[in-house]
């Protein structure tokens, strides 16, 4: 990714597509006494109307990352209680790791897959999850790890990437039990339960050193769907019979802003963003029902509408059907070449040297990355952006802080922003999580597990669980939820384990 676009970016159910409002030059906004007697849904939602009514409409990423983490107001980082209950039948959604334990077991099996698989590295081997949620699936991962003596005496150290210190304290528990959790440079650290293996917390996977001699082992479930999206829609020129005006000034999150030289009128279809604006109907009228917060289609260019689109050819080729529609995570694209820089080394030697983080050469690429989330195989999302609320799908822009927002994953994105970011990796996949489930084994393993099962009650609710995961169908998970996998560049010779491989043991 260029550095002009690093500049511009830093669940079951669909909802039906929001439709966007067209911004008109005309609207007004809300009077200041309706505005402020207002009895606002919640804290957040007053705070973000207070902005928009300043500075104009704001792009949906932003949206997205104040409902999901702001830290007076944020889903993520201050509704979650007790046990984490944004997470399992208590919460607001279940995910698999929370519906069945065999799930967590069989990608514990596909890491020591894995790792037989690259020679059996004996030491510098780590594991890291972004967005651990109650930290469920790492602690069947490793549970299921205790099998596998060798695997677990080549671990250094077992890493979480987590905003919220709510859910820090409900993963430090699970994870490391009575163990202290002291607080470091980069973030906090105890000692897992199972073994003499550090656990060390970071709130951005980017304050970890990247290491020549390391192999890391990356999890990412349901982490990809709720960074935050641009969305932008393909506009015609103006008509040959109407007059074309230089564009003099352009909106940012802080309201417009004059340009030193005019943008000239355009004579062939040109990206508008989707922006989040004040609802009059709501706002204004106080209609029952109504969210205070929808999407308005931007007049003018914006610094993202202008740069976003044009950092991949698969948008750019879109640009000239006008009518077009894309959604866009240039966070997600950071991720994934994250990821694949600490699997295969970076392309090119780092231009500057002290920074802990910068991505280094690697003589011998080693380590994977296992991505499991909901989104399209080869297409980009469009109308994706999605609201839940107590296991219900409900708008995206109501209730700021109180809803889970999250949109589709463009794995064909998450792909390319990985092979950008490092020549030492490729990619498989993405498949859908039935087909790659049932290529590890789930349904053997789990007729082993409800043979030593007697209670019926127990047992129908195992057979539903493990069914869920896999069936694609009704409401399961099985096509729904895809995953993809970033290995070490072999000239595509070796194929892993659920992608078409079997396990290879050098």
């Amino acid at each position: 990714m260029n550095p002009a676009t690093r500049r511009a970016a830093r669940h079951l159910l669909r909802k039906p597509p929001l439709k966007p409002h067209r911004w008109s030059s005309t609207s007004t906004s809300p009077s200041t006494s309706t505005f402020d007697a207002r009895k606002w849904s919640t804290p957040l939602a007053q705070t973000l109307a207070n902005a928009i009514k300043v500075t104009g409409p704001i792009p949906i990423a932003a949206f997205m990352r104040q409902v999901l983490t702001n830290p007076e107001g944020g889903y993520y980082t201050t509704r979650p209680n007790g046990e984490g209950e944004v997470f399992g039948r208590k919460g607001d959604f279940v995910t698999s790791p929370e519906i069945s334990q065999v799930f967590g077991e069989l990608v514990g099996i596909w890491a020591i897959a894995e790792w037989m698989a690259q020679g059996r590295k004996r030491s510098g081997v780590q594991l890291i999850e972004v967005g651990p949620g109650k930290g469920t699936l790492m602690d069947d991962m490793l549970r299921t790890f205790r099998n596998f003596k060798s695997f677990t005496s080549s671990l250094e150290a077992i890493y979480l990437v987590e905003a919220s210190a709510t859910l820090r304290e409900v993963q430090k528990r699970l994870l490391c039990g009575d163990a202290n959790m002291e607080e470091t440079d980069v973030g906090y650290r105890s000692t897992s339960k199972y073994f003499d293996v550090p656990v060390v917390w970071v709130e951005d996977i980017r304050l970890l050193p990247h290491e020549e001699d390391k192999t890391p082992f990356i999890f990412a479930h349901e982490f990809f769907d709720a960074l935050p999206i641009h969305a932008f829609e393909s506009i015609p020129p103006s008509p040959e019979n109407q007059p074309q005006q230089e564009q003099k000034e352009i909106m940012t999150p802080t309201g417009p802003a004059k340009l030193h030289q005019p943008l000239k009128a355009a004579n062939t279809p040109q990206w508008r963003e989707l922006m989040v604006t004040l609802n009059p109907a709501a706002v204004e009228d106080n209609l029952e029902g109504e969210s205070e917060f929808k999407l308005t289609l931007a007049k003018a260019s914006t610094p993202s509408s202008l740069v976003i689109p044009e950092i991949s050819a698969r948008y750019r080729a879109l640009k000239s059907q006008a009518g077009s529609a894309i959604e866009i995570s240039p966070e997600s694209r950071i991720y994934a070449a994250d990821f694949a820089r600490r699997i295969g080394g970076a392309s090119q030697p780092p231009r500057t040297t002290g920074a802990a983080a910068a991505p280094v050469a690697k003589s011998t690429p080693s380590g994977a990355a296992l991505i499991m989330d909901y989104g399209t195989l080869d297409t980009i999302p469009i109308n994706s952006l999605r609201g839940i609320r107590e296991h219900r799908t409900v708008p995206a822009l109501s209730a700021p802080g109180q809803v889970d927002v999250s949109a589709d994953v463009d794995f064909t994105a998450l792909a390319e922003a990985a092979l950008e970011g490092s020549e030492g990796v490729e990619v498989h996949g993405p498949v859908e999580q039935g087909d790659f489930l049932q290529a590890l084994g789930i349904t053997e393993r789990m007729e082993q597990i409800l043979k030593k099962v007697g209670d019926e009650e127990k047992r129908r609710t195992l057979e539903t669980g493990w069914k869920r995961l896999v069936e694609k169908g009704g409401g399961g998970m099985g096509k729904i939820y895809k995953v993809m996998t970033i290995i070490p560049e072999n000239d595509g010779k070796r194929r892993p384990v659920g992608f078409g491989g079997g396990i290879v043991a050098p």
